[in-house]
């Protein structure tokens, strides 16, 4: 589901568990999150409000000049039984764009030769590289340590549930999606390029220097060198480490790669954490999703395969929840009752479909979903994402 107010304090204890620059560890800003992601979703329902302005801070904290003008949707696991914030994940519809670029390293090879000694060497340098074509990001992602390894795969969902999004509301999001896969962290919440780079050009610790992120980026450019950066100098532990994650990320990863994301020798320029991309139109999930009917619920014993079912009403209120499901004979979805009332019980309403199974639904549902256009106003039970 979209958050609400009451998620702040469990949104900070899940930002205190991470160094993500886009879930700090701050309550000002996790509220304003909130504040603008609730009217994202009223945007993507149409609603005709007037548009949040975003506070500016003028030290820690703050939304980052990036985000400003951009829709970000927040998503909150929730369970039907209990209901809490089991965990959360983000879609910022646009990062930077032309006059305002994302900043990052590129890491470039390197030959040089010697006629005098006859052989030559070959080094690894990193680039500051700006770019202004303003992809969508993911981001965000941390599921509670006691669900993580639960049975129903919550993880894969919570980051699944972005990529449905995008695949209904395609027309929000650019050609392109971004991945900033979070870098190994020490256990004091040190990072050791910055330590033996960056800090070198700004003289601010890891968690300073990642926080005032939210305000503004100009100091990289302004700060970081213009030219080549000889990563030989580095030690070799340090260098091995750009490109890669931290061991908590190994799996986010991994799931993204098999989605189609790709790391392209972009990295943070912070603590060289990969930038994984990929086309959006090719991303499997955003290609198989779309829009059905939802018909009567079934009995659990007659469902087939897993999927993603969820309904956005007038008022911009989004739930989403997976569950098993069937394909009736007139083209519709159908699921087990406990999922049926969390969309809101009520059959005919148009709803998101997304397969999770790797079998997409018959051509012909997809003809039937075009004839209708409102989606039913959920009840107020609702669950899981």
């Amino acid at each position: 589901r979209r958050p609400r107010m009451d998620d702040a304090p469990t949104l900070l204890k899940l930002a205190k568990m991470v160094h993500f620059i886009n879930l700090p560890a701050d309550q000002e800003i996790i509220v304003e999150k909130i504040i603008n992601s609730r009217a994202s979703f009223e945007r993507a329902a149409g609603v005709n409000r007037k548009q949040v302005t975003p506070k500016r801070h003028s030290g820690s904290g703050g939304i980052s000049e990036k985000t400003a003008l951009a829709e970000l949707f927040m998503f909150v696991l929730d369970d039907t039984r209990n209901p809490g914030c089991l965990g959360t994940s983000q879609i910022v519809s646009q990062m930077g764009g032309p006059g305002n670029p994302n900043v990052c390293f590129r890491l470039e090879q390197r030959e040089k030769y010697s006629e005098s000694l006859k052989f030559g060497t070959r080094t690894t340098v990193a680039r500051i590289h700006l770019d202004e074509s303003g992809p969508t990001e993911i981001g965000g992602l941390i599921l509670q340590p006691s669900f993580r390894g639960h049975p129903e795969k919550l993880g894969r969902f919570l980051s699944s549930v972005r990529f449905h999004f995008i695949g209904l509301h395609r027309r929000v999001f650019r050609p392109t999606v971004l991945a900033e896969m979070m870098a190994p962290i020490t256990s004091d919440g040190e990072n050791l390029i910055w330590n033996a780079l960056g800090r070198r050009f700004i003289p601010l610790s890891y968690t300073e220097a990642d926080r005032f992120c939210q305000y503004s980026r100009e100091f990289m450019t302004a700060l970081l060198p213009a030219g080549d950066i000889q990563l030989s100098i580095l030690p070799p532990e340090v260098r091995m480490q750009f490109g890669e994650v931290g061991k908590e990320t190994v799996p986010a990863r991994r799931m993204l790669e098999k989605l189609g994301f790709r790391y392209e020798n972009f990295v943070d320029p912070f603590d060289g954490g990969p930038y994984l991309f990929a086309k959006t139109d090719e991303i499997s999930i955003v290609r198989d999703t779309r829009r059905l009917e939802l018909g009567e619920p079934i009995a659990p014993a007659d469902a087939a395969g897993q999927v993603i079912v969820s309904v956005l009403d007038k008022d911009g209120e989004f739930f989403a929840v997976q569950s098993p499901y069937r394909i009736d004979r007139n083209g519709r979805v159908s699921v087990p009752r406990e999922a049926f009332e969390a969309l809101g019980g009520a059959a005919g309403a148009i709803v998101g479909f997304t397969p999770v199974d790797g079998s997409p639904p018959p051509e012909t549902s997809a003809k039937t979903s075009r004839k209708r256009s409102a989606p039913a106003r959920p009840k107020k039970t609702r669950t899981e994402t």
